[in-house]
């Protein structure tokens, strides 16, 4: 990961965090930062095929919403067999970056909220900080409302 992270401009070193922290609230609490820095992975199932959703952790993806926005015809959660397919990694810590294959990914305009967001490293131990706008271009993904 770090060398993914390293090959895209991310400058942010990785924290190995004590506790798994699966959720963004749990990653929060163990960098004493508002959930809303989290920017969560969810991988979604969208007309058959993979759709990683970077949002932030303040509140829940819309997939009816978001699936009109995005033209779709319909977002569903992925299982965690299609999140390890489609990522390499497993839930709860899958990072915007280093899968396979390219991952169509969002990224929810919430997150440009804060200065600094916080992403899963690959695995539920791991995370790393970076800019709203490093995540845009990490991921290459359009910004949306994802609410």
């Amino acid at each position: 990961m770090h060398d993914a992270l390293r090959a895209n401009g991310i400058g942010g070193e990785i924290v190995v965090l004590p506790d798994a922290a699966s959720t963004a609230a749990l990653a929060a609490a163990a960098l004493g930062v508002d959930v809303g820095a989290i920017a969560n992975s969810l991988v979604f199932w969208s007309d058959g095929e993979p759709l990683l959703v970077m949002t932030s952790g303040a509140h829940r993806v819309d997939t009816t919403a978001l699936a009109e926005r995005l033209g779709r015809g319909s977002i569903a959660r992925a299982t965690p067999e299609q999140v390890r397919e489609a990522t390499g990694q497993a839930i709860g810590g899958v990072a915007p970056t280093g899968h396979p294959a390219p991952v169509t990914t969002v990224v929810d305009e919430d997150l440009a909220g804060y200065d600094e967001i916080w992403a899963a490293g690959g695995t539920p131990h791991t995370v790393f900080p970076l800019t709203f706008d490093e995540l845009v271009r990490l991921t290459g993904g359009p910004v949306v409302k994802v609410d």
